[in-house]
């Protein structure tokens, strides 16, 4: 596993799976217990993410205004603590090698840090509270990111020089996340205005706005391993499911059982698209299957919110999940 003397970014290469493998498990199946348990914060977890590509790293940041690095495998340690921010740690995302990520933080800053020495290269700052982060995913240019602001706007970055090279100002409430579809030339946003608003790259006028009377605001979104479908969590206990070709609504995708209202809960995918998961507010982790929409599992994982949850990439049933009880948990 990675020691200090080693690079974070060096996947360890002796475990049961290839963690350098393209290609996601074949078939993907339930996990049944608990394998571990980090105290991770004290104050209760915000997000979990993981290592791009190999998935042998994860990265939370929490209420108590840290973020952490932590081994999947091996010993499982906490490899590095990241300070700096004064508030509580909103939103995280990685570079594509994952060399360096960004923080977004209620004391209105966004962090640029060395995943690897753990220095704030830079930071970012518009004087208002940034709920999202993302960088621009093509890999020439991952110099720029977007942030969706309290305000209502999404600010586009120059990280080599430090300025602001648009503002996407058409929502009319926060702005709560921001995903890259169609190979990365345009993104979608949600908002507290219970829109979704679709934007060309470096445009500032929305060319899609999807919004009817029955929607509620989706406060977390995912995008499933072929990009073919985001699943957004509505704060109506749902997960509604949009084609990401022309961001129609798939009306027969509809994900339910859990509760959310009030909480911004991630969902995610499983490597290979057959199953559904999510966090709900009691705590609980809720499985589905993706061709029924039936809940297939679910389970007790925190106490209090279960925010967070993602399946590991190279693994048939290993699942992270991070709660407000400060802890998060591996699954298998």
């Amino acid at each position: 596993a990675v020691v200090s003397s080693q690079s974070t970014g060096v996947a360890p290469k002796d475990h049961e799976v290839n963690l350098y493998n393209t290609e996601p498990p074949e078939k993907c199946f339930l996990p049944k217990k608990l394998l571990h348990t980090w105290d991770a914060h004290n104050k209760g977890v915000a997000k979990v993410i993981l290592f791009p590509k190999t998935g042998h790293l994860m990265l939370s940041c929490g209420m108590d205004s840290k973020i952490k690095l932590w081994e999947l495998y091996g010993k499982r340690r906490c490899i590095r603590t990241y300070s700096g921010h004064a508030k509580a740690v909103r939103d995280i995302v990685f570079s594509n090698d994952g060399a360096k990520f960004l923080s977004a933080s209620y004391d209105r800053m966004i962090k640029l840090w060395d995943t690897e020495t753990g220095a704030c290269l830079s930071r970012f700052t518009t004087k208002k509270i940034p709920y999202c982060v993302q960088f621009h995913p093509d890999d020439d240019k991952q110099n720029f990111f977007v942030s969706g602001m309290a305000d209502k706007k999404i600010v586009g970055w120059d990280i080599n020089t430090g300025e602001i090279t648009q503002e996407y100002d058409r929502h009319l409430g926060a702005v709560n996340t921001i995903t890259f579809i169609e190979r990365n030339i345009s993104f979608v946003s949600t908002s507290d205005d219970k829109s979704l608003r679709v934007w060309d790259w470096d445009i500032p006028v929305d060319r899609k706005h999807i919004a009817d009377p029955s929607m509620h605001a989706i406060p977390s979104c995912s995008l499933s391993a072929s990009g073919k479908w985001l699943a957004c969590q509505s704060m109506d206990n749902k997960i509604s499911i949009f084609a990401t070709q022309k961001l129609r609504l798939n009306r027969k995708k509809v994900f339910k059982g859990h509760m959310v209202a009030g909480y911004a809960c991630q969902c995610n995918f499983s490597p290979d698209n057959s199953y559904l998961i999510s966090g709900d507010a009691d705590g609980r982790c809720f499985i589905w299957d993706w061709k029924t929409t039936k809940v297939y599992k679910r389970f007790k994982a925190h106490d209090g919110v279960c925010i967070g949850c993602a399946w590991l990439p190279h693994e048939t049933s290993k699942i992270v999940t991070c709660g407000w009880d400060g802890k998060i948990k591996l699954w298998d």
